[in-house]
C-alpha cells in the first residue's frame, strides 16, 4: 500500500476532504478500497510476535484498528487540526469513550447541562454509578464553571451549539479553566461542523463528532470519531477501544469518506438556506421565539461571531399552542419530513420535549428552555424556497 503524498504543500479545507489520507493499494483504485476484514494474517509466527508487541507497525485485528478506518480518521484529523482520530461506532460511542478514558473512581466532571439526552444519562447517571461525581451547570455563565470545578475535577464537557435550543459556549473562556486545574476539556462541535468552528484551535483538549449527522450527511451509517493528542489518545483512548469494542466498522468509515468529499458543499448550502429561513421565521406572525447562531439577536451572538466561522444548518422556533399546536404544524409538514436525526441532505424536523429529550424529564426541559412548543430544524439541501413555502403552508394550519 503506498500512501499519496502532496510534496508537503498545506492544503485547503476542501482538497484535504477529497484526497487527505488516501492509501492506494497496488492497484490503484481511484475510490479508497474498503477492507472488509476482521484479522490480517502474518509471514511468520515471530512477525505477528514483533506486530503485538508494537516492534513492528502494522494492523493486528480491526477491533483495533483498520486500513480503511486509518484513511478515515487520517483525512479528518487533517481537517481537524488534530495529532490523532480514531473513529468510532456511533457519536455516543466517541462521547462514552471520551468521558471515560478521562476519569476514573473518585474523579468529577463539570458538563453544561445543556447536552443531548443520552449525554446527560452518561453525565448524570451513568459516570455516579461507577464513583465519578458530576456537576451541571449553565454552560453560557463562566462564573459557574469557576464555582463548579473542585480539586479532583478532571474533565469539562460540552456542546456549542447546544442541542437543540443552540446556545453557543465560550469554549476559549472554558478552555482557560480546565488548564488551570490540570483537567480535560471535551466539546462535542456536531452542530459547528468543522468547517464552521475550530475547538482545538481554541483551547479544547479532545474533540468528538457524531459522523452519522453532517460527516455522512445522506442518512446511510452511523458513525463517530474522537480527536485529540497522539499521547492521550495512545495511552487512554486506545486501551479503552481494543478492551471494550466500540471501533468504527470499514463499511462506515468508506462511506463517511465518501460523506466528507462533499462536506463543505453540502454544509454551506444548507447554513446559507438556514440564514434565510432564519429571516423569515423571525417575521413570521406565529413564531414567538426564533434562536439562529448566525443572527444578531441570537443570546450569545458575540461569542458566535468570535469563535464560529459561520451560523449554522441548525435552527430551533417556539410557537404558541404547546404541543397541539407544535404536532399540528408538524403533521402539516409536506417536503420537510419528521425524524430526530439533523445534517441530512433531506430537511428534518423533530420536537424535541417528546423525542430526543424527552428522557430528561420536564424539569430539566423547562430549565433548558425546551418548551412543548420548540420544534428543531435541520435545514437539508432542497430548494430553500420549497422550504419557506412548505413551513408557512404548515404554520398556517395551526
Amino acid at each position: 500500500m503506498t500512501s499519496e503524498g502532496h510534496k508537503g504543500k498545506q492544503l485547503r479545507p476542501a482538497t484535504q476532504l477529497v484526497h487527505g489520507g488516501t492509501t492506494r493499494s497496488p492497484f490503484g483504485e481511484t475510490s479508497e478500497a474498503l477492507y472488509l476484514t476482521q484479522g490480517f494474517v502474518y509471514d511468520s509466527a515471530e512477525a505477528a510476535e514483533s506486530r503485538f508487541n508494537g516492534e513492528n507497525p502494522g494492523y493486528v485485528y480491526s477491533r483495533y484498528a483498520n486500513p480503511t478506518v486509518t484513511m478515515f480518521e487520517d483525512r479528518i484529523k487533517a481537517l481537524e487540526g488534530a495529532e490523532a482520530a480514531r473513529g468510532m461506532a456511533s457519536g455516543m460511542a466517541a462521547v462514552n469513550t471520551a468521558v471515560m478514558a478521562s476519569v476514573k473512581a473518585g474523579d468529577h466532571v463539570v458538563a453544561a447541562k445543556a447536552l443531548f439526552g443520552s449525554c446527560r444519562y452518561i453525565v448524570e447517571t451513568l459516570l455516579p454509578r461507577y464513583g465519578v461525581e458530576s456537576t451541571l451547570i449553565d454552560g453560557t455563565d463562566i462564573e459557574q464553571w469557576k464555582a463548579a470545578v473542585r480539586p479532583n475535577t478532571k474533565a469539562l464537557f460540552l456542546e456549542s451549539p447546544t442541542n437543540p435550543t443552540l446556545e453557543v459556549i465560550d469554549i476559549a473562556a472554558v478552555a482557560e479553566i480546565s488548564k488551570s486545574i490540570g483537567a480535560r476539556l471535551i466539546v462535542d462541535n456536531v452542530f459547528a461542523t468543522p468547517l464552521f468552528q475550530s475547538p482545538l484551535a481554541l483551547g479544547a483538549d479532545v474533540v468528538v463528532y457524531s459522523a452519522t449527522k453532517h460527516i455522512d450527511g445522506q442518512g446511510r451509517c452511523l458513525g463517530g470519531v474522537i480527536l485529540s493528542d497522539q499521547e492521550w489518545i495512545d495511552e487512554e483512548v486506545m486501551p479503552f477501544i481494543k478492551h471494550t469494542g466500540p471501533h468504527m466498522s470499514p463499511f462506515s468509515a468508506w462511506v463517511l469518506l465518501k460523506g466528507l468529499e462533499t462536506l463543505p458543499l453540502r454544509v454551506k448550502q444548507q447554513t446559507a438556506s438556514a440564514t434565510k429561513i432564519a429571516d423569515f421565521l423571525a417575521e413570521h406572525s406565529k413564531v414567538s421565539r426564533l434562536i439562529y447562531p448566525g443572527r444578531d439577536d441570537h443570546p450569545q451572538a458575540d461569542v458566535a461571531k468570535r469563535q464560529m466561522r459561520a451560523g449554522s444548518t441548525m435552527l430551533a422556533f417556539e410557537i404558541d399552542g404547546g404541543k397541539e399546536a407544535a404536532f399540528r404544524f408538524a403533521n402539516a409538514l409536506e417536503v420537510i419530513k419528521l425524524s430526530n436525526n439533523l445534517g441530512d441532505a433531506k430537511s428534518l424536523i423533530t420536537h424535541p420535549a417528546t423525542t430526543t429529550h424527552q428522557s430528561i424529564g420536564e424539569e430539566a426541559q423547562a430549565e433548558l428552555g425546551i418548551s412543548s412548543g420548540l420544534l428543531r430544524f435541520s435545514v437539508g439541501l432542497e430548494d430553500e424556497l420549497d422550504l419557506i413555502e412548505d413551513l408557512d403552508q404548515a404554520l398556517s394550519a395551526i
